[in-house]
């Protein structure tokens, strides 16, 4: 009988590596992006920015679309040039600009800032997860991102509890140790990293190639411009130059115009390739629906917190924990320094740490659940995961009690365990060509582009309004749940009208 392989031996030292270096990146955006409502909506007097709750939300929005809109650039970057080289740059950019945002004070300074790590994070993304589709095959990816996913949540709850105990200290100092972490993956990679083996054929191709290459998945110069320039005019919606109701008039009337003269060329005869072209249809349509999933994900992220720190009494919450580690006769001075890094001043819990119960179930679950769904098809995998994530959010409809906000987000932690690995072993496995997985992943990250960008929208302004103004917070998570399970039904009609015909397709290929 042939000899189990060690599942550290199952995949190359690449993978092992890239797994570290998201660790430590997630460290550091997580240890600011989680506290981040907190700290942009706290008071001027306790450190903070002082911002609305809608200036949150559009700060938030515009910087995380930004983020995961400009990947499929730098994916085809990393494709021609290496991977290794983009990740040093990005590096080069985030370590400095962690620093940066926490000497800003101003909404427009802490925005551009906020924008120089968004640069620095859009070159990273597609590039590691790049590393992770380029050292796994069909056979070992499920198991491969499940456990890059967990190294991400490894990240995700370190970065928060590090920076939650030491924000009581100084805000600044959650900056810093941001800026150290995205610091230490400098050696790394150089030391440690192998470029992951490239086609012969993209690292020799001339950029202008590349670049043709990058809008032919949407379609023809024409609808690539079409596209960018509409998702640009969306995040100028809620700023002072354009309402969000006023950009997405001004969009629809720009799509319209595009298609008057994509009819008027056709009435006049004109050369078909000055019309408008749709490139790779059925990728784009799975983005599109994967984003509004994005879009409800993020509540976790950019509601939760202002929800807790508003209407959820946890106390009590931390006053029991603190007696049950007293009673089972724990030392005085683990009690008092848990008290320290878990609680507030005023004795509530810090809002953080119900979300920190994300990243701590999807570390201790991640690789069983990546187990069980291996031989799930993968929509079905991704529609299930959403579904459950509906749940999630009717359980936070109750979260004023502080022990149901921790299950609700427990519960949702299931379904990203589920929805967000699949996915992204659909994208690399499913639907990206070889040697071009790294502009793909980064097209991919479209959808979450879409999601935090109307997730921000919406999480300022449902907030603002239901939860603030009507104080009816139970009815803006009814609304996400609803989000979820409208998503889920989609996901569902997809893989029975097109995502069956892919698989076969990729099988195909491979016979």
């Amino acid at each position: 009988m042939a000899e189990r392989k060690s599942i550290f031996k199952e995949y190359p030292s690449t993978f092992w590596v890239a797994n570290v270096m998201e660790i430590f990146e997630r460290m550091s955006w997580y240890g600011f992006f989680a506290l981040s409502s907190i700290y942009m909506t706290g008071a001027v007097a306790d450190g903070c920015l002082g911002f609305t709750s809608e200036q949150r939300g559009l700060v938030q929005g515009i910087v995380s679309f930004c983020i995961y809109l400009f990947p499929f650039l730098t994916g085809a970057l990393g494709d021609r040039f290496g991977f290794k080289k983009m990740l040093l740059i990005a590096y080069c950019i985030l370590s400095p600009t962690y620093y940066l945002l926490g000497q800003v004070k101003t909404l427009p300074s802490f925005f551009f800032v906020f924008m120089l790590v968004g640069v620095g994070a859009a070159i990273f993304k597609p590039l590691i997860v790049g590393s992770i589709a380029k050292t796994t095959n069909e056979k070992n990816s499920s198991l491969g991102f499940g456990i890059f996913y967990m190294m991400v949540n490894v990240g995700g709850f370190a970065g928060p509890f590090i920076a939650g105990a030491i924000r009581s200290q100084g805000w600044r100092y959650t900056f810093i140790a941001s800026s150290i972490w995205i610091a230490l993956n400098i050696p790394i990679l150089l030391l440690f990293y192998k470029e992951p083996k490239r086609e012969a054929s993209q690292s020799a191709k001339p950029l202008k190639v590349v670049f043709s290459e990058m809008v032919e998945v949407l379609g023809n110069g024409r609808f690539f411009v079409m596209i960018f320039v509409s998702l640009f005019i969306l995040t100028m919606g809620n700023t002072k130059w354009l309402k969000p109701l006023d950009a997405v008039i001004v969009v629809a009337v720009w799509i319209g115009l595009n298609f008057l003269y994509d009819f008027i060329l056709k009435s006049i005869k004109a050369n078909p390739s000055r019309r408008m072209r749709v490139g790779n249809t059925r990728f784009l349509l799975f983005l599109l629906l994967l984003s509004s999933f994005w879009i409800a994900f993020n509540q976790i992220f950019m509601t939760l917190p202002e929800y807790i720190r508003d209407f959820t009494d946890s106390a009590p919450a931390l006053d029991s924990m603190t007696a049950l580690f007293s009673n089972i006769g724990l030392p005085e001075w683990f009690v008092n320094g848990f008290r320290f890094i878990i609680g507030e001043a005023d004795g509530k819990i810090k809002p953080e740490h119900f979300v920190n119960v994300n990243a701590l179930a999807i570390i201790f679950f991640q690789i069983a659940v990546s187990y069980f769904v291996t031989r799930m098809r993968p929509l079905i995998t991704i529609m299930v995961g959403i579904a459950i994530t509906a749940g999630s959010f009717f359980l936070l409809i109750m979260g004023v009690n502080p022990w149901v906000s921790m299950l609700g987000v427990f519960v949702f932690s299931f379904g990203e365990m589920m929805a967000s690995p699949k996915a992204k072993e659909y994208t690399a496995h499913y639907v990206a060509p070889q040697d071009k997985v790294g502009m793909y992943m980064g097209y991919y990250m479209w959808s979450n582009a879409l999601g935090y960008l109307f997730g921000g929208l919406l999480s300022g302004q449902m907030y603002g309004w239901l939860a603030r103004d009507l104080q009816r917070p139970d009815l803006m998570w009814i609304i996400f749940a609803f989000l979820s399970i409208f998503c889920a039904a989609l996901i569902l009609v997809y893989h029975r009208t097109i995502g069956l015909k892919v698989e076969q397709e990729r099988a195909a290929q491979k016979a």
